[in-house]
């Protein structure tokens, strides 16, 4: 009963000064939220999340971390328009900080709010007997033809994937393509090496397993970031868009996971943030603790 009782007193104190913050942000115009976005709803949305989620030594994070870093989770969050129901991120403890990681559906939403003419985000994965064509116009690169047979598609024989941005109006607005080779190289950056040393992808890990789901995710991770870095939306907004990019790269949380098997209910639908960006290092007292993902929809990582 006192453990639900102080439970209770944490989420007040830690919405209410949330909310403070939000309040203050807004009559500032220190902030900008999309207009179908409820931040209240949001909050609640994260707040029965908090309650589920343990660290490493499987202590309640709302407990193991500080009360700053909850209220500054959040405040990522919600500057960033974004809502966990809607599997747009999920939060993470290292050691006593928790952090909010955007999700790879968070970012293509962070995207289309910062380019608000972006309609649809598509990505496809080029097989090594592919018909695929391309063309530079004035610096853009502009896909021609893509014909994909049934027979050629083959997680081992990848040889590019392409992500193309398209706007209202049904045109494209950009397109970014990236070799296999680029992709592993982005994928070596993780810090559970899912890359081995001759350059090929290690047999077994979520990248071996669902390499085109993979490939797909990076590249279009690559494209929303330059939509995102083009950003002159406010410096606050820029900072915990940047902040939530930079915790961890996401692959790296999801196999932290299933190593640390904690029991948790995994639907592998996980997103690379920001693997082109070194993952901030951290020391031994600095260890990312296990955290719980929000399961997306799916058919892989």
């Amino acid at each position: 009963m006192s453990e639900q009782k102080n439970l209770s007193v944490i989420k007040e104190e830690t919405i209410n000064a949330v909310t403070a913050k939000i309040q203050s942000y807004q009559k500032s115009n220190a902030m900008r939220l999309p207009g179908n976005y409820s931040p209240e709803n949001a909050l609640k949305s994260a707040w029965l999340m908090l309650q589920n989620i343990q660290d490493r030594n499987n202590h309640p994070v709302l407990q193991s971390c500080t009360k700053e870093s909850i209220i500054n989770a959040l405040l990522d969050m919600v500057v960033q328009g974004l809502n966990p129901s809607k599997k747009q991120g999920y939060f993470i403890a290292y050691s006593n900080q928790l952090a909010f990681q955007r999700s790879y559906f968070g970012t293509q939403a962070v995207a289309k709010m910062v380019d608000d003419t972006i309609q649809e985000i598509l990505a496809e994965v080029v097989y090594e007997s592919d018909d695929f064509k391309y063309r530079i116009n004035r610096g853009k690169k502009e896909i021609t033809q893509h014909e994909q047979s049934l027979e050629n598609i083959n997680g081992k024989k990848i040889k590019a994937a392409y992500c193309m941005i398209i706007d209202n109006d049904g045109q494209v607005k950009t397109t970014e393509i990236m070799t296999f080779e680029e992709i592993k190289q982005a994928w070596a950056q993780s810090k559970m090496n899912p890359i081995d040393d001759k350059g090929n992808v290690k047999s077994g890990n979520t990248h071996d397993k669902f390499t085109a789901e993979m490939c797909k995710k990076t590249v279009i991770n690559r494209a929303c970031k330059s939509i995102i870095n083009s950003s002159s939306d406010s410096h606050l907004f820029l900072q915990s868009v940047n902040r939530s990019s930079e915790i961890k790269v996401e692959e790296d949380v999801r196999d932290e996971i299933a190593i640390n098997a904690n029991g948790e209910s995994l639907d592998i639908e996980s997103e690379v943030i920001n693997e082109t960006d070194p993952a901030p290092e951290t020391t031994p007292t600095q260890k990312p603790q296990q955290a719980t993902l929000i399961n997306e929809e799916g058919p892989g990582f």
